[in-house]
This record gives C-alpha cells, structure tokens and sequence, in this order.
C-alpha cells in the first residue's frame, strides 16, 4: 500500500474512533502533501511523501525544544504526541553501521576523491536515506569519507 493510501485510511479510521489528536496531525499533513504537489503540478511518489513528514517531525523536534527553554511542558508533550503519530509512517531508521555502509557505497558509484564532490555523492546518497537518518548525520559521515578517502 502507498504512503498516501495509508494516510486516507488512518485518518478514516481515526475520525471513525474519535481519535482528534491522529485527525489533526494527518489533516496538516495532508494540506503539507497537497501544497506540494500544486507546487509540482502532480502527485508525489513515496520518496517526496516521506520527505515531506521528515521536514514536519525536523518542525516538531525544533518546537519542542523552544517550548521546553520556554518552560512549556504542556506544549511539549503535545508536540511529542503529535511526533510520535509522524514517526509512525517514516520506516526504521538507519544504524549508524548501515549508514557509514551506504555512505561508502555513494563514495564509489560518484567515484568521488575529494571533499568538492560532495554534492555529488548526497545527491546519490539522500534519496535513499530519506526519512531513515537526519540530514545533518549524513552530511557529517561523508565528509569524513571524503576527507579520510
């Protein structure tokens, strides 16, 4: 099932269980995925769909830590609910021995020798690591690659 079919169905079953908290987090993600495929002029693939929930829960994670130095535990922990339901469609996210594995591998496949080619090898490298690691991770594993390399 695609990502956009799964996020009809839970929130069908969300507003059919009374689940208001579920409801609002797939209504916001929705709009964020229908503005972006107006923005594309067609719809997006799941790669696009999961970048998407990825720039939501980076959002959450940065307001949770501005409500937490702002002293707000209540926004906090609704923010962290409201994260946990985004998590849930993102897939398993990559260990730190994977990731260096796939780094590797795009190091190779862009025959890259140095740290100039970087653009070279995120570009080969972000799309299949998106949703799974966070960007500034991976931006830090191939820089050291590359300047190890």
């Amino acid at each position: 099932m695609d990502l956009k079919t799964r996020l009809t169905d839970d929130l069908k079953a969300g507003l059919r269980s009374g689940d208001k908290l579920r409801v609002s987090v797939i209504r916001l993600l929705s709009t964020m995925i229908k503005n972006r495929e107006v923005d594309k002029r067609g719809p997006l693939t799941d790669p696009e769909i999961l970048q998407a929930i990825s720039t939501s829960c980076k959002q959450r994670q940065e307001a949770i830590e501005q409500y937490r130095q702002g002293g707000r535990e209540d926004l906090v922990d609704k923010e962290s609910a409201e994260l946990a339901i985004l998590h849930s469609y993102l897939p398993a996210p990559l260990t730190a021995d994977e990731l260096r594995g796939l780094v590797g591998e795009a190091v190779r496949e862009a025959q890259a020798t140095s740290i100039k080619e970087m653009g070279k090898v995120m570009a080969l490298l972000m799309p299949r690591v998106t949703g799974r690691a966070d960007g500034k991770v991976v931006n830090t594993m191939v820089r050291e690659a590359l300047s190890k390399g």
